[in-house]
C-alpha cells in the first residue's frame, strides 16, 4: 500500500497545524468541556462562517477559522482514504478535537464533515 501513504503524510501535516493552532489558542486537548464548546461553535456555524473568522482582524478568530479550516480538511483525507479501504488517524489534538465534533454532531443529528461551516466542494 505504498501508494496511499499520501494520506498518512497529510494527516500528520493537518495534526501538526491543528496542534499549532491550538496552542496559540491556549487550548487543553484534554479539556472536554472545551473541546465541546469549539465543536459546537464550529457545527453551528452558518455557511461561510469560517471564511468569516477566517477575514477577522481579531487574531483569536482567525485562529479559530484556521483551526476550524483544517478540522474539515482532516475530515476530507480521512474521508477519501475510507473510500479506498485505507485507515488514516490523526494525533492527541485532532483526537481530542475530532471526538468532540462526533459527539456534538450526534447530537445535534448531522453529519459533522458537511457542517463546519466551510464552502461545500
Amino acid at each position: 500500500m505504498s501508494g496511499f501513504g499520501h494520506y498518512a503524510r497529510t494527516a500528520d501535516e493537518l495534526e501538526r497545524e491543528i496542534y499549532k493552532r491550538g496552542l496559540a489558542l491556549g487550548l487543553d486537548w484534554d479539556d472536554q468541556t472545551r473541546m465541546r464548546e469549539l465543536a459546537r461553535q464550529a457545527l453551528s456555524a452558518e455557511p461561510g462562517g469560517v471564511m468569516k473568522l477566517l477575514r477577522s482582524p481579531v487574531r483569536q478568530d482567525k485562529l479559530t477559522g484556521e483551526l476550524f479550516a483544517l478540522a474539515d480538511l482532516m475530515l476530507d483525507t480521512m474521508r477519501q482514504s475510507a473510500q479506498i479501504g485505507v485507515h488514516t488517524s490523526g494525533g492527541k489534538a485532532w483526537k481530542a478535537f475530532g471526538r468532540a465534533l462526533y459527539q456534538e454532531s450526534e447530537g445535534l443529528g448531522e453529519g459533522t464533515a458537511e457542517s463546519l461551516g466551510t464552502p461545500s466542494r
